[in-house]
């Protein structure tokens, strides 16, 4: 039988993943009930709302957070719905791909899968338990999150919006899990899983920010743009939630199918054949470093430049829409010393930062990787200390952080100077961007202190960068007490060219951050090889 023990299969995977289940739960469902609460109170009148449909209807913004429904009545739902859904669906797509390749790829790649084939189960069984836990996951996301909309009783949050607010997030969920599922068929590794899933999420969001500015036909080729087509709390259209449970089910039969038709622990995609002689590159640490993560250096380079050049694209029409709105000229004024395109710019290079910020730590963190698989130990009996593996690391993720800001920050420029009569000078453009580069290193300085003393912890570094992203794009508008902002490193920076730019800030971050890693090397000099 195919499906012999799926049930067995099912208790077993999620007593090994509640707890990852039950914080990724509590935390998507609690931010998004704490803002929704919180929108009634800082937009309460007609007028506030209307002001901010208006400052989201620039195209920069809808390349950013999607289009603008129920302008006419923007109600407090219509406006929570623009601001939050998109990127909370970003958070459940990419819990459904980490979650899933865990559940598949990597446990075959472990070994672990071989010993469950060694069992009488069904040929699919594993695979369908790993579906369906994460389904399940994704639906009690969605559900409870209906809920917890639906208790708060907020004027404009009304019953049937917040049932599908939650059936959208649920349906994102699957979709991503479905392809998720397809991508494990297709590789070799959990990495290249992860990775290809990730590129995926990126291309959907990068088309429908295009889509959403310049073609709707576009958009509904992404999947987080056919979600969008919903209008939450305004028209509420089942068409897309419906359409994405299809789009999830033709991509589950497709996994099944390619995962019948492949053998235990390959990949369908050909793999690669190594050279018959290594390069002399792998003759230093730093080049094997640099060689195992090749792919994923190449492949975030990339995304980085597209993502600044998405950004970049629309800033010529952001001109044109301040100069043809009046409200926005008002309130401006004719005297302002900045352009409006220069404020929001901002906010683009906080946004750019926190991104650079995520393949700096990726690449940090492939060194607590090697450990659990006990691979550091061959490089350490060789002569190499401690101290000089872990400077390597570090080394090699600061100068992908720098370079990753770097070109995204060209990639805003270059495409921004095709557009606008009046293009923002590079140099204005890289110093508002790489005054981030303290900030990005307090990330990369916490990501080194759990791993030299709570190696386990690791990836709580994760929470830290999230917490700083909401803060960051959420601050201003949920009225986020000050002590609690200032928690995260990027709200010490000044925004150029805004703020007037004070090197003091940035000094006692980069000190902060020279210290956290001083110390690091000595916690992990002391403590044992933990696998």
């Amino acid at each position: 039988m195919l499906f012999h023990q799926l049930r067995f299969l099912l208790r077993f995977n999620a007593r090994q993943n509640w707890l990852a289940s039950i914080i990724w739960a509590l935390s998507i469902v609690g931010i998004t009930v704490v803002v929704a609460g919180a929108f009634v109170n800082l937009f309460g009148s007609t007028q506030e709302r209307d002001t901010m449909a208006q400052t989201l209807e620039n195209p920069a913004m809808v390349a950013m957070v999607g289009p603008v429904y129920g302008i006419d009545n923007y109600t407090t739902g219509a406006m929570m719905a623009n601001q939050m859904l998109l990127f909370t669906a970003i958070v459940l797509g990419i819990m459904s791909i980490l979650m899933l390749t865990k559940l598949t790829r990597k446990q075959e790649e472990e070994g672990k899968f071989e010993l469950i084939r060694s069992m009488p189960v069904g040929r699919l069984s594993s695979l369908s338990s790993s579906l369906i836990l994460v389904a399940l996951v994704n639906i009690i996301i969605g559900l409870v999150t209906a809920i917890g909309l639906i208790v708060i009783n907020v004027e404009g949050i009304d019953v049937e919006g917040s049932i599908m607010y939650g059936a959208v997030l649920t349906v994102t969920g699957l979709m991503f899990t479905s392809i998720t599922a397809v991508i494990t068929q297709l590789t070799e590794t959990s990495r290249g899983a992860v990775g290809l899933s990730m590129a995926v999420l990126l291309l959907a969001y990068f088309v429908r920010a295009i889509g959403d500015v310049s073609s709707e036909a576009l958009s509904l080729i992404s999947p987080l743009g056919l979600i969008l087509r919903a209008e939450v709390y305004v028209d509420n259209y089942w068409w897309p939630v419906i359409v994405s449970v299809l789009i999830a089910m033709v991509f589950t039969v497709l996994a099944f199918y390619l995962h019948n038709r492949r053998d235990l622990g390959a990949g369908l995609l050909p793999s690669k054949p190594g050279k018959k002689e290594a390069s002399k590159l792998l003759l230093s640490p730093i080049g094997l470093i640099l060689r195992l993560q090749r792919t994923q250096i190449i492949s975030w380079l990339v995304a980085m430049i597209f993502l600044g050049a998405s950004y970049g694209s629309v800033l010529g029409d952001l001109e044109s829409f301040f100069a043809d709105n009046e409200m926005f000229q008002q309130l401006l004024g004719d005297n302002s010393e900045y352009t409006m395109t220069e404020q929001f710019m901002t906010m683009l290079m906080v946004i750019l930062s926190i991104f650079a910020t995520i393949p700096m730590v990726i690449s940090f963190l492939r060194v607590r990787g090697e450990e659990k698989k006990e691979r550091n130990d061959h490089l350490l009996t060789t002569g190499i200390s401690r101290y000089k593996l872990l400077s390597y690391y570090l080394g090699v993720s600061v100068v992908i952080g720098v370079v990753s800001l770097f070109i995204a920050l060209y990639g805003l420029w270059a495409a921004g100077a095709a557009v606008m009569d009046d293009p923002i000078p590079f140099e204005n453009i890289l110093k508002a961007g790489m005054s981030y580069l303290p900030a990005m290193l307090i990330i990369l300085a916490i990501a080194n202190l759990l791993f030299a003393f709570l190696p386990k912890w690791t990836s709580l570094v994760w929470a830290y960068l999230v917490f700083s992203f909401f803060t960051v794009y959420l601050g201003g508008m949920i009225d986020i007490p000050e002590w609690l902002a200032n928690i995260s490193s990027f709200n010490h920076i000044p925004q150029i060219p805004v703020d007037e730019f004070t090197w003091s800030p940035l000094i006692v971050l980069l000190v902060i951050g020279i210290i956290s890693l001083i110390a690091s090397q000595f916690g992990y000099r002391n403590r044992d090889e933990i696998g």
